[in-house]
């Protein structure tokens, strides 16, 4: 029983070693501890194998339920601690934080009530629930012991066996009643051993009712072969121990008087299974040799453990030395030095944090969200329609007294009206206020896991975590009066001059309006006007037929040579959705064109360049999603009064100039850029190239304008002007 103690030990120092490596704080008692398997023993064998009575024997008392009408129908643990402070026939049962004193049998039969009552409430087919039992006694290892269902059962399946004998260093107690040990090798529960410990390390067979096979010569001869490992060939090469079933000993040391009768009793059948078996090793007889057994099979798994610990141990410890080494061994040996220490992490920290904000890295990108996004989406749900119906406006227009009772002040209703608006969108912002305190704390909390200093002073990262905390719930109180702060000041004055831009906005829509109708009535004219000439044209038909034909034949000459030419794009992928190719790129500071080797990838949505083609990192990335796309006329250099006379007499060529903008006005494209031009070398190039860009933003949203003066507008992500390694745009290299 010492051995099993000194295990004991052991196990919760490897526990501790086990959480400093995962970066744990052992001496927290709130911090989740991570259980050991070392001292889980679970219980494998068929119905009425005797499992219940084996582990009722290594407790030392008739706690489990056993017999026909007590097979164990659901998993019983029973984590058991050994207090040498209490009398061999006290039980204690922990409850939480609260210790009760019971009794074997009170115990047995509140077991035996709840499996009956979790069987009836089935079908017999489902899972039953786990039963959990702490108990102190002084006659019991320090051991967590796990009885599972028998295996035969229908309810018992592979994923509940795995569940609890499938970690790495539970021992498994294979139960075979004596009665069986002729068929031992056709075990189902020896070859599920087998399966989840295929070496046999932690694998103990228990030959249980042994006093049931007394007078049969043959299943004696069994028994002692494999207690002599002399079993057949096939079997594994386990540790075997026989009992007698039915806790004889215990049920005799009950009945005596004395502190010492619980050892005696477990002698006792140490001395009967000798009369019994009497060519079987001794070593390998009654309770006393199981605990023996387990212990060394447990002290086996922790040696094979123990070297993976000691390296990781040691790799912490080179870690921390070459922490102090970089920091200073002076700084930590003094409350200045400490002090450095904790403003460098804290500096890591605000590191971490603000790359977090400004690259929208992690949850940065939400705060955006939350203000680009979802605010003015809950803007757009508030009942605005039903406050500025025309008749509801009307009726605010002739309640509005004036400065004379039989006067009229419509400035003065439409202002009332805003108000009542504007006091609207105080919900709105109290709830953006809320949902950024939220992305904000989980930024916090990322960026101190992301900071490896503060790793390793785990109590320290937690003030960190809680000040930040604490400083942002100040922050939102004081947001939540600023915003509503900013409304009621809006609602205080709302100046003529919004009433002014109402007009103004109305007269202009009313101007393009005009416009459009215009333009289009214009057309039809000029239509008619052309059909009218064609129709009186004193030109023959031959000269009508040759201008005609003279005119097509240009065209499908001009069709046919950039048919011939072809595209010199690349396509590659699965699907082609990766192309590349060669661009001019217009320079904003030189003001010229510089040929560049441009990707495109279809899939991710991203356009990227580098200087030369063999070159591994791109030079600028732009996200097409939220980027729109615009052809534009070519600028052309002045030329002299001679040659802009002969430019004018023949036709402008086609141009290969195209413009990536923002969607957004005031952000940018590429690094700072608001705008990139782009030049094909050639008109199918620049087709393929519009074509497929286009493609990518106009699924996204985006709009596509030709030949204008006017600009149009992109967005794209940020970028730093550093090298971006070609994986971001997913290009095979």
């Amino acid at each position: 029983m010492e051995a099993m103690e000194e295990l004991s030990e052991l196990a919760e120092s490897m526990r501790q070693a086990a959480s400093l490596l995962a970066d744990d704080d052992p001496s927290d008692a709130a911090a989740p501890r991570r259980p050991t398997t070392f001292l889980n023993a679970v219980a494998l064998g068929n119905v009425s194998s005797g499992k219940s009575a084996v582990l009722n024997s290594l407790i030392g008392h008739p706690v489990l339920p056993t017999g026909e009408n007590g097979a164990t129908r659901a998993p019983i643990v029973v984590d058991l601690q050994r207090d040498p402070g209490l009398s061999s026939k006290s039980i204690v049962l922990q409850i939480d934080s609260k210790s009760q004193q019971v009794s074997a049998s009170a115990l047995r039969h509140s077991l035996q009530d709840r499996l009956s009552k979790g069987t009836s409430g089935g079908s017999g087919r489902g899972r039953a629930d786990e039963i959990y039992l702490k108990l102190r006694t002084s006659t019991a290892p320090s051991l967590k012991l796990i009885d599972l269902p028998g295996i035969d059962q229908r309810a018992v399946d592979d994923s509940m066996i795995n569940e609890y004998a499938g970690h790495n260093d539970a021992i498994l107690l294979v139960v075979i009643p004596a009665m069986q040990a002729a068929d031992v090798a056709s075990s189902r529960a020896l070859r599920l051993a087998k399966d989840i410990d295929s070496d046999g390390t932690r694998t103990v067979g228990v030959i249980s009712k042994v006093d049931q096979a007394d007078g049969d010569a043959k299943v004696i001869a069994c028994v002692q072969a494999l207690l002599s490992n002399k079993g057949p060939k096939n079997l594994p090469e386990i540790d075997w121990v026989a009992l007698i079933g039915q806790s004889v000993a215990i049920a005799s040391a009950q009945s005596a008087g004395s502190e010492n009768s619980l050892e005696t009793a477990w002698r006792a059948e140490a001395e009967s299974l000798k009369n019994i078996l009497t060519g079987a090793p001794q070593n390998k007889l009654g309770r006393i040799a199981l605990v023996d057994t387990i212990a060394k099979q447990i002290r086996k798994r922790m040696k094979v453990r123990v070297p993976n610990l000691l390296s990781g141990l040691q790799g912490k410890s080179q870690m921390v030395q070459d922490e102090l080494a970089r920091l200073g061994e002076s700084m930590v040996q003094s409350p200045e030095g400490t002090r450095a220490v904790a403003l460098e992490l804290c500096r890591e920290f605000e590191d971490k944090f603000l790359a977090h904000i400004t690259s929208g890295e992690g949850s940065g990108w939400k705060i955006v969200a939350s203000f680009e996004g979802k605010f003015p989406d809950r803007i757009k749900q508030l009942p605005l329609d039903r406050h500025f119906d025309l008749n509801n406006v009307k009726r605010i227009v002739l309640e509005a007294d004036g400065y004379q009772p039989y006067l009229i002040s419509p400035e003065k209703g439409l202002k009332s009206l805003i108000k009542l608006v504007l006091e609207m969108a105080k919900e709105p912002s109290r709830l953006c206020v809320e949902e950024v305190h939220r992305v904000l704390l989980d930024i916090v909390n990322a960026s101190a896991n992301a900071t490896p200093g503060l790793g390793r002073y785990p109590p320290f990262k937690r003030e960190v975590v809680a000040i930040a905390s604490n400083a942002l719930d100040t922050f939102k109180n004081d947001a939540k009066k600023m915003v509503v702060a900013l409304v009621d000041m809006e609602r205080a004055f709302v100046p003529p001059q919004h009433f002014i831009r109402l007009v103004q906005r109305r007269m202009e829509r009313q101007r393009r309006e005009d416009e459009l109708r215009n333009r289009s009535s214009k057309k039809t004219q000029e239509a008619e006007q052309s059909t009218s000439k064609r129709a009186f044209s004193p030109q023959t038909d031959a000269e009508q037929g040759g201008g005609s034909l003279k005119s097509m034949k240009d065209k499908s000459g001009q069709q046919d040579k950039d048919a011939k030419e072809g595209s010199n794009l690349q396509v590659a992928g699965p699907a082609g959705e990766i192309t590349a190719g060669y661009l001019l790129k217009k320079s904003a500071k030189t003001n010229g064109w510089s040929k560049r080797w441009f990707v495109l990838n279809e899939k991710s949505g991203k356009l990227g360049y580098t200087e030369k083609q063999e070159e591994r990192h791109f030079r600028g990335v732009i996200t097409l999603e939220e980027c729109n796309l615009e052809e534009v006329e070519e600028e052309e250099p002045s030329k002299s009064s001679k040659d802009s006379k002969k430019a004018n007499g023949s036709e402008k060529p086609p141009s290969l100039v195209f413009k990536i903008t923002n969607r957004v006005a005031y952000k940018t494209v590429l690094k700072a850029h608001s705008a990139v031009l782009l030049k094909a070398e050639s008109m199918p190039d620049k087709v393929e190239w519009v074509n497929k860009i286009k493609a990518v933003i106009q699924s996204k949203g985006g709009s596509f304008k030709g030949p204008s003066t006017e600009g149009g507008s992109m967005k794209q992500s940020n970028s730093d002007g550093a090298l971006v390694p070609l994986y971001v745009l997913d290009v095979p290299i």
